[in-house]
């Protein structure tokens, strides 16, 4: 049997953040937020509308918003960044303060891309069946 090499693998401690996805219900929205959610992360979201199966998919971990709608009052200093989906406009109230807030605004390509800038990366081409990984 082979003894292993010297490298010793230490885990990361994983500070965990607050994030708000603006456009939760996006078919790679809900996605990410239940990733980072399963990571330990304090997420929250809104929506305007929001279908299956995104629906039950954020239903299952607790990240349905309790209202469809836009709310500024969930862009608070707490917040470590927010996660801005697609169909989010310009005039969206919540980006709205969080910009007045100053508070860190990714758009989805934005945050995957800092997510993995020093890792490895792998593209899948398709229209079904992937959910990010940030592994």
């Amino acid at each position: 049997m082979k003894k292993a090499s010297g490298h010793k693998f230490k885990l990361l401690k994983m500070t965990a953040k607050n994030i708000h996805f603006i456009a939760i219900g996006g078919a790679a929205m809900h996605n990410l937020a239940i990733v980072l959610h399963n990571q330990g992360h304090n997420v929250t979201g809104s929506d305007d509308e929001i279908y299956e199966p995104s629906r039950t998919l954020l239903a299952e971990k607790g990240l349905l918003p309790a209202e469809i709608g836009w709310f500024p009052e969930k862009i608070t200093s707490k917040l470590d960044y927010v996660v801005l989906g697609m169909h989010a406009r310009i005039d969206n109230p919540e980006l709205i303060k969080a910009q007045e807030a100053g508070i860190k605004i990714y758009s989805y390509p934005e945050f995957i891309y800092s997510q993995s800038e020093h890792k490895h990366r792998v593209v899948i081409a398709g229209s079904h069946g992937k959910q990010p990984s940030l592994l």
